[in-house]
């Protein structure tokens, strides 16, 4: 093959981030298909951390958004994570590019367009740190408006569930007893992953039961943990951990669909379902308050105002709201257990410290000319001390 035929039929690079086109109304489907290098092209209107976050961590090359990102009802954090991990994020392209592109379709963005080939189908807004930071300063207006209507929200779901968060009415029995014991409940929210590895030493000190809540599972596990308890969706959570022999509590409809039951079954896999309205990190934490965990600590779950509203897409905020009320001083957050243990001295420190004092020792004892008969003594004496240390860390 003559080389200028290659270079004829390559043509010249076209400007912008090109890549496999991913298209689906339905974000939690989408971000199951979604790779590295790909152009993801959504409709989700105040783009949330959890889908930013999983789009990240896929390595996306864009995204592309049919409606606006941050609509100004309130301080959305998606945007701001998607943007400044250097993914292009092209703003508010309206409903008609769902179908304008297709699936598996090679797309490229440019300055706020949306190409393929050297056809433009949709334009938008390509976002910048700048233009975020703007729209976030408006944004935070509307929190009081937000937080009114979550205020409605909340007496609506109390007066249709109270029995369940009052009283703990249809809560499932579990085969693991809870009673007096701490509970570690991971979900697969921000920092999860480091979150959990800073608990490594309070997981070995307290063994508390583990309990995962959908991909926090798969977190457990590839952490070295075996999961004692599994709460959430199965169609989220990898065939391996369902097999770890946790016991499985799916959440369900009130009339009685259990959406990823079918894959349990499948797998032959006993599980209880949950019925209820509130998401599966609320079930997890109820589940550990009415079987009478003594202390729930989670890994994963929202902790600030910022994040608590960026949630407020999903409805489930209501009940995550009345949740940690009602389980009170007893939800501790894992990022302030983990600053508690790193707080304590190591063992390393101990041995550096008496390390120093024996060498100061054996200096003394050479310079007064007598070292030559208690170097016996003092290695006897140091052997000891190491066999005395191991037994209280081990």
């Amino acid at each position: 093959m003559k080389l200028t035929g290659l270079l004829a039929r390559s043509g010249p690079t076209r400007p912008g981030v090109s890549g496999i086109g991913r298209v689906d109304r339905r974000t939690g489907e989408l971000l199951r298909r979604v790779g590295r290098g790909e152009i993801v092209i959504l409709d989700q209107v105040d783009l949330d951390r959890a889908t930013a976050d999983a789009l990240v961590a896929a390595e996306v090359a864009g995204v592309v958004n049919a409606s606006p990102s941050i609509s100004g009802r309130f301080p959305n954090l998606g945007p701001e994570i998607i943007v400044g991990a250097g993914t292009v994020l092209v703003d508010g392209v309206g409903p008609e590019i769902l179908r304008a592109v297709k699936e598996g379709s090679k797309v490229r963005l440019h300055e706020g367009g949306v190409f393929l080939g050297e056809k433009e189908v949709g334009r938008g807004t390509q976002q910048t740190a700048e233009s975020i930071a703007d729209l976030m300063i408006e944004a935070k207006a509307g929190m009081s408006a937000q937080l009114e209507a979550f205020s409605a929200n909340t007496i609506e779901f109390l007066r249709r569930e109270r029995t369940l968060i009052l009283d703990g009415v249809g809560v499932p029995e579990l085969h693991i007893p809870l009673a007096g014991r701490q509970v570690l409940v991971v979900a697969p929210g921000h920092g999860h992953l480091e979150d959990l590895g800073a608990l490594r030493r309070y997981i070995a000190e307290h063994r508390p039961v583990l309990v995962g809540v959908d991909a926090g599972a798969d977190a457990l596990l590839g952490k070295g943990y075996k999961p004692d308890v599994i709460v959430g969706d199965p169609d989220r959570i990898s065939s391996d951990t369902l097999r770890s022999g946790a016991q499985v509590v799916v959440p369900a409809h009130f009339d009685g669909h259990a959406p990823g039951l079918e894959r349990v079954q499948d797998l032959g896999i006993g599980a209880v379902t949950f019925p209820a309205s509130a998401n599966a990190e609320d079930l997890a934490l109820l589940l550990a308050d009415v079987h009478g965990a003594s202390l729930v600590v989670t890994v994963g779950f929202q902790a600030t105002l910022r994040e608590f509203l960026d949630r407020g897409r999903s409805g489930s905020n209501p009940s995550t709201f009345l949740t940690r009320l009602k389980l009170g001083s007893k939800i501790v957050d894992g990022r302030a257990v983990a600053a508690l243990h790193r707080a304590r001295v190591s063992l390393a420190a101990v041995l550096v410290l008496v390390l120093s004092a024996l060498v100061a020792v054996l200096v003394a004892l050479t310079v007064s000319g007598v070292a030559d008969a208690y170097v016996d003594r003092a290695v006897e004496t140091w052997n000891s001390f190491l066999s005395w240390i191991g037994g209280l860390f081990s």
